[in-house]
């Protein structure tokens, strides 16, 4: 468990909760809950319902759609924060590599930091598009590698019908 020093400091280091005030971030700090997770341990499927943020304290995540990983993340890293704004079921399955320690936001205390300090949208908005870019080079880049692929020769097997 992190003292509020700790989690203080720990929450000033987040990239989405940079540029906000310190006395906004104790507030913060002082609302989200602490949760341990075993190595191995699913912490949500894709398809549930959700409506929180987790922040990595330590360990590590694998983000995955069935085998395919998506992500690994570490520390400082945050996940879950789609279905705060769409309200649509996780897009992905979270489980853990190692123990981990995470730190969690609720939907309504999101809602009520944004009201009280907007700053913190415009953060998870830059870090959500920065995830599509990275997920679009991904995809630009394994379509690369498919379109430079020679094609099979089948000239053969057309001939014979």
């Amino acid at each position: 468990m992190l003292t509020s020093v700790d989690r203080l400091l720990f929450v000033r280091g987040v990239p989405i909760f940079n540029e906000l005030r310190d006395d906004f971030l104790v507030r913060l700090a002082s609302i989200m809950d602490e949760l341990s997770f075993p190595a191995k341990h699913t912490i949500f499927t894709q398809g549930q319902e959700g409506r929180s943020l987790y922040i990595i304290v330590s360990g590590r995540v694998r983000v995955h759609i069935g085998d395919r990983e998506l992500a690994k993340l570490g520390e400082g890293a945050c996940f879950g924060e789609m279905s705060l704004f769409d309200a649509e079921p996780r897009s992905a399955t979270i489980t853990t590599l190692e123990p981990c320690e995470c730190l969690i936001l609720t939907q309504q205390q999101l809602y009520e930091a944004i009201d009280e300090t907007p700053g913190i949208a415009v953060n998870i908005i830059r870090l959500l598009s920065r995830r599509i870019r990275e997920l679009n080079q991904k995809i630009d880049a394994r379509q690369d590698r498919a379109d430079s692929q020679p094609l099979p020769l089948v000239t053969n097997q057309l001939a014979r019908f």
